[in-house]
Order: C-alpha cells, then structure tokens, then sequence
C-alpha cells in the first residue's frame, strides 16, 4: 500500500491510524528498543528498571498491548516464584528496521530541532 492509497487515516476505521496510534504511545518504542538491545528476553522487572520513569501498571499495560498484537511473547516458568521473560516476534523483529530508521532520523535531526525549540520558544 502507498501513502496515496490511504482513503481516510482520521477515519477511527482507518488499519494504519490504528496501529501508529498504538505504536506511537509514550512507552511502547522504549519497551521494543530495550528489547532489541538486550538480544535476550527479558524479565519484568528487568524492563522496568531499564526504562527511567515507567511506573509498573504503564509497563504491564504496554506489555499487555503488545502481546496482543503478536509483537511480543511472554512466556511463564513453572517455578517459585514464577519467572516471566518477554522477547521480540518475527513480527516485532520485522519493525525494528523501521524502528532504527526512526532512531536514526532524531539522531541527525535532533540538535536543528532543538535550536528551533528554542528560537521559536519566545514567540
């Protein structure tokens, strides 16, 4: 699908308003980046004190979300106490490209934006 081919993304309906909305929260790409860097899955409380400011009930709801949309996978250890791991999909794994194109993109453009921040701070 082209962007040209997008009837109405204002359209609530709309699949691609949908799923950047999802994306797009204030911690689901943290989530997926610590994820990916780790190489490894991760336990909760691992993420948790890996991502400066989320408070458990945010990390637990975004986790949730992006299980649901088969992003990630959580699996559970029989033991005591129970051990939980979460780590990428294939699918979660198809979106870091798109991801670290993001990344890169504030990271080129990050200190022209600030500046203009600042410029037009006063106005």
């Amino acid at each position: 699908m082209d962007r040209k081919d997008i009837i109405d993304v204002l359209d609530p309906a709309c699949p691609i308003r949908n799923i950047i909305s999802r994306l797009s929260d204030k911690w689901t790409l943290l989530v997926l980046y610590n994820l990916e860097t780790s190489g490894e899955p991760m336990r909760f409380s691992w993420l948790l004190c890996s991502i400066a400011g989320i408070s458990q009930r945010m990390l637990t709801v975004t986790l949730k979300s992006l299980e649901n949309d088969g992003i990630i996978r959580r699996k559970v250890y029989a033991e005591v106490p129970p051990h939980v791991e979460y780590a990428l999909t294939a699918r979660g794994k198809s979106l870091l490209p798109h991801i670290d194109s993001l990344i890169g993109w504030a990271k080129d453009n990050f200190d022209d934006i600030i500046a203009d921040r600042t410029r037009n701070a006063g106005k």
